[in-house]
């Protein structure tokens, strides 16, 4: 079938109409699919709520499903395979992925096995806010000067997920156990794709610092990536509808979940995580 596609911004992200997610699709199909996706990154599809049976059977189309053992408390009870964001009140408390995302970040990077790729599906959105930003970490790392890709190259960075905002105010026993399941890990600054085999900056919010420097060395340049990475020509930015799922690469983008709504309002989402391939190795110090 072809494929119907809008761009979503500059430099990142399309629509992709016409495709219906609760069918089976054909593998003609779904290589087009995964062609599109490597050429824009995130994709965005617009259809009704799905089922987790159907979120489920179209993500592992694109390969095998994490099953969130790193996420283990905040999976969902009957499908391991699905990771609920929720701000969704849990046995009268409040839920504990009520704050997921807030910072920029590329899903997992603080394990040796950081995701493919995510998909996220809406059930449901406030009426106003909840949205989700989109970076391109090709054009980021495009954008900078030679001489400073070179140094890059040659840099690793500490990815620690207890560094993360609000980390430390979940209830104890998660703490301990999350720390335990996730020790820190070391990451290249720039990864290499390994299907595009394009270069793209591997940074996000949730990096203890650079590896082989001080606290005060490391601060200054990974602020400057930040803040460079994150450049409004770079990104693109979803408001949500009921049934949207969007699918992005991990190994080439940043997302963040801002504060722009309020939890009186309800934002619930379903994501299934694609495996990806073993990268860096775990934290000695240094």
């Amino acid at each position: 079938m072809e494929l119907a596609v809008r761009p979503l911004s500059f430099a990142l992200g399309a629509e992709v109409m016409g495709v219906d997610l609760t069918q089976a699709l054909s593998d003609e199909t779904i290589r087009d699919l995964r062609a599109l996706w490597l050429q824009h990154s995130v994709l965005l599809f617009r259809g009704p709520v799905l089922t987790p049976r159907q979120q489920i059977a179209f993500s592992r189309r694109f390969g095998t499903l994490d099953r969130h053992e790193a996420l283990i408390h905040y999976r969902h009870q009957e499908f391991p395979e699905i990771f609920v964001v929720s701000n969704r009140v849990v046995d009268g408390k409040p839920s504990e992925t009520r704050d997921t995302g807030r910072e920029w970040h590329t899903d997992l990077s603080y394990t040796l096995h950081p995701p493919m790729g995510s998909l996220l599906h809406c059930i449901e959105i406030p009426e106003v806010g909840g949205t989700t930003l989109w970076a391109s970490m090709y054009e980021a790392f495009d954008a900078l000067s030679p001489a400073l890709q070179r140094v890059l190259e040659t840099l690793e960075g500490v990815h620690d997920i207890s560094v993360a905002r609000g980390f430390s105010r979940h209830a104890p026993d998660i703490v301990a156990d999350m720390r335990k399941r996730n020790p820190a890990v070391v990451q290249p600054l720039v990864r290499v794709h390994e299907e595009c085999s394009r270069k793209a900056l591997y940074i996000t919010e949730w990096m203890r610092g650079i590896y082989g420097m001080t606290e005060d060395e490391s601060r200054p340049i990974l602020k400057m990536l930040l803040e460079h990475a994150t450049r409004p020509e770079f990104f693109y930015r979803h408001v949500w509808q009921p049934g949207d799922l969007v699918m992005w690469d991990n190994r080439c983008t940043m997302h963040l979940a801002p504060y722009d709504y309020r939890h009186a309002s309800t934002r619930h989402m379903h994501r299934t995580t694609l495996l990806g391939s073993a990268s860096g190795r775990l934290y000695q110090g240094g």
